[in-house]
């Protein structure tokens, strides 16, 4: 059964049941979100075009669109991937879609396989996995269960803004905690803060470890590019108050974007060393399938000045294509901006002594608690 949330927090929130929501009108430019439009996904039979009946100039104000809340029954919690070029292979997500609205988010094409658009969709209709703590217990106590880090929120943010009042990341670390199982964290929003007695506890076993997403310092086109996630001073905040935790903390540039915040590596760099991350990464812009019209479609709203030398330049690090999906390549690009890019990066890190050898976590502490109502009923 569906229940409506507590309105106590600012964001209005609902539960519906799958493909509960009707069409939103196209195109849009809904207030806190970056998509402008709601493209039908491309898996379904039918497909809705916008087009200009004259109308346009009387129409009223876009509304802002409520999030809808949707409950994921999933029967796993724990996936797995073997890509050469990621660096795990056990992730966690707690949610599916992400309200903080990233326009560039290669994440927004899985929507799709629900039924629903990577537009705006993605951004406002949430599926959550309420059973997230209980199927990770089921996991670590199965007899076979070989110990590995997990990463959370490695697909969409285990920290976007309904964490705060369904507190299933949070639930989830409390199990590795339980458990002394090793976990990392990677988010772009600040209130991975509230859980730093967790974290704090973690990190004195050597068993977490947290990277925060920096994109640019210009508080103007962060909450153009990432309407509801948390500005760049509070994300700088976050991993000052992390580090002084002593959770070991690593900065994400990613993604960078060539022509449009590709200038502001070295200063991204020097912020977050100077908040006290140890470590550093990038990634440069991906779009695939449906996030290259989103993004392309924004950029042409929000910087029209600057987006044919922005989309000749991402083309540039492809070979002339928006996007490529090899190997090795996709986090990279290639070609003389993607490589100028990539020797950049590296004199930064030096620079700012964020070279320093990546964390392992410990996964010899693993153990399974004798305090569940299963193992009491043997006494």
């Amino acid at each position: 059964m569906f229940h409506a949330l507590s309105h106590r927090q600012p964001m209005t929130a609902r539960f519906v049941p799958a493909r509960g929501m009707s069409p939103l009108p196209e195109p849009l430019q809904p207030r806190g979100r970056a998509a402008t439009s709601n493209a039908t996904g491309r898996f379904e039979a039918e497909t809705r075009e916008p087009f200009d009946d004259g109308w346009s100039e009387t129409d009223p104000a876009p509304k802002q669109i409520r999030t809808t809340l949707i409950k994921d029954s999933s029967r796993t919690i724990i996936s797995t991937n073997d890509s050469p070029d990621i660096s795990f292979n056990r992730s966690i997500n707690p949610y599916r879609g992400c309200e903080h609205g990233c326009i560039y988010c290669y994440a927004r094409p899985s929507h799709a396989y629900w039924g629903y658009s990577a537009g705006v969709d993605f951004e406002s209709v949430l599926f959550f996995k309420a059973g997230a703590a209980r199927l990770l217990e089921q996991q670590f106590r199965k007899p076979g269960y070989q110990v590995e880090p997990i990463v959370i929120g490695a697909n969409t943010d285990a920290y976007q803004p309904i964490e705060r009042q369904l507190r299933l990341t949070r639930s989830i670390l409390e199990v590795c905690l339980r458990f002394k199982h090793p976990v990392s964290l990677i988010t772009k929003s600040a209130a991975i803060t509230r859980d730093l007695d967790i974290l704090s506890e973690l990190a004195e076993l050597g068993l977490v470890k947290a990277a925060i997403s920096l994109t640019t310092l210009d508080h103007k086109l962060a909450r153009a590019m990432e309407p509801r996630a948390a500005t760049p001073k509070r994300r700088l905040e976050a991993m000052e108050a992390l580090s002084k935790a002593g959770v070991p903390m690593t900065v994400m540039t990613a993604p960078v974007i060539p022509g449009l915040t590709d200038h502001e590596i070295e200063a991204l760099l020097k912020a977050s060393a100077n908040a006290g991350a140890q470590t550093a990464g990038y990634v440069l812009l991906r779009l695939p399938l449906e996030v290259r019209d989103l993004f392309y479609d924004w950029l042409k709203k929000v910087k029209p000045d600057a987006a044919d030398k922005v989309i000749n330049m991402v083309r540039d690090t492809r070979g002339g294509a928006d996007y490529s999906s090899d190997f090795h390549i996709r986090g990279r690009g290639e070609g003389p901006i993607a490589e100028m890019i990539s020797k950049r990066f590296r004199a930064g890190v030096r620079r700012y002594g964020l070279q320093k050898d990546r964390v392992k976590l410990r996964c010899d502490l693993f153990e399974r608690p004798l305090d569940t109502e299963d193992q009491l009923s043997l006494f």
